[in-house]
């Protein structure tokens, strides 16, 4: 019980060293990520189209 407690304390400690981002560096690094991953979404789902449209083609 005593090595979870020191354990506990100890994550406490390092949790007051962190740098945590302000608000304005937490809404641009969120709009970062949401625009790369639509982008990203986007661009597989034309890859996919285009694939699979290639595949009916060549079966047909």
């Amino acid at each position: 019980m005593k090595r979870l407690i020191n354990f506990f304390r100890g994550v406490n400690r390092e949790m007051k060293k962190v740098s945590w981002p302000k608000r304005k560096e937490l809404t641009r690094y969120t709009i970062t990520v949401v625009t790369t991953v639509a982008f990203a979404a986007v661009f597989f789902y034309v890859v996919d189209f285009g694939i699979s449209e290639l595949i009916r083609l060549v079966i047909r």
